[in-house]
């Protein structure tokens, strides 16, 4: 874990020089807005409800100026550590991996993503019932697995299905862990892979191209699960609470528009997603609508939390526990919804 985190470190330090230093000088200040810088690993569409606050006004109506930042390689959560982000959108277990020994731990403030946003998908026409556990094991025996970067959720989602349906994720099927997301793709196209993990749009690009078929298995079906959470230091909560609640009421704001106007959702993924096909964009927002992916109240329960960190401790990337109350602070939704 520590060669991971200093690859992290390096990462954050080249995004470090290349924005936040100057963004965040001045306390911030822009045309009056206070700036604020979010990280986010990938740009990503499950993220929309960020974006659209965004680009409807929403932050700016509370005084914010936000920018996204994409910093991959887990540099979405290093960048806060060190402040070259205000906060990061990601799993809260992210977090609490770089919170151990902290003495200004990261905590999340709002829910964005409330399913796993993974999908597994094959180039085989096999009807799978993904339910029964004795058979998807079956399936995936002895099958190569384009799985993502090591650390990365999608990664440590499908090595928790293989523990949980009694394979050794080491042994029992072949992993290939490329860093970059997108290549996932390419190793099924080329043979190289029997099944892929990976969320929209890559699903219904892969089926366009025949790369592979519709997803035989969903990982939201794990029903709550704070997949991708905005998250701050514990000190700016502490010192600038009334940035922390405007932060989270145009969120908020952003999640209940989502939920209320596809048109509109539509519109800023098109903007956020310029080179993706529009028939892309929409099988992409039909597929979160159908698989209920985004929180209606940004609230994140105890019992969801569970859920991330079982998977950190099944796969034993993280086993030092963690406290509920430190990694999460729910004190800015609970205002919003009284």
């Amino acid at each position: 874990m520590k060669l991971v985190f200093i690859a992290c470190l390096g990462l954050m330090l080249t995004l470090a020089g290349c924005s936040s230093d100057k963004e965040n000088s001045d306390d911030g200040k822009n045309d009056g807005l206070k700036k604020i810088v979010i990280a986010e690993p990938v740009h990503l569409i499950g993220y929309l409800p960020l974006y659209v606050a965004i680009q409807e006004g929403y932050f700016k109506e509370e005084g914010l100026d936000v920018e996204v930042i994409t910093a991959t390689g887990g540099a979405h959560v290093t960048s806060v550590v060190s402040g070259d982000a205000w906060g990061n959108i990601g799993g809260p277990e992210s977090n609490q991996m770089a919170n151990t020994g902290s003495p200004d731990p990261i905590t999340s403030v709002v829910n964005v993503v409330n399913r796993a946003n993974v999908y597994l998908m094959g180039n085989e026409d096999v009807k799978i019932d993904s339910s029964n556990k004795e058979e998807l094991a079956k399936y995936l025996k002895g099958k190569t697995i384009a799985a993502g970067r090591f650390g990365g959720s999608p990664n440590l989602l499908t090595r928790w299905l293989l523990m949980d349906l009694g394979l050794n994720p080491d042994k029992d099927v072949t992993l290939e862990e490329p860093a970059d997301a997108g290549a996932v793709v390419s190793l099924v196209e080329s043979g190289k892979a029997d099944i892929a993990n990976g969320g929209e749009p890559q699903i219904t690009e892969g089926i366009k191209k025949g790369v592979w078929k519709e997803p035989f298995y969903s990982f939201t079906s794990l029903g709550d699960y704070p997949y991708s959470v905005i998250s701050v230091k514990e000190s700016t909560i502490k010192k600038d609470p009334k940035i922390v609640e405007s932060f989270v009421k145009a969120v908020l704001k952003g999640l209940k528009t989502v939920d209320e106007n596809s048109e509109l959702a539509m519109k800023v993924l098109k903007e956020e997603f310029p080179s993706t096909p529009d028939d892309s964009l929409k099988a992409s927002l039909d597929r979160a609508y159908a698989d209920h992916l985004w929180s209606k109240d940004g609230y994140i329960s105890k019992e969801a939390v569970a859920k991330p960190m079982e998977v950190v401790e099944k796969t034993g990337v993280y086993t030092k526990g963690y406290d509920y109350d430190k990694l999460i602070d729910m004190q800015f939704v609970d205002k919003r919804s009284k």
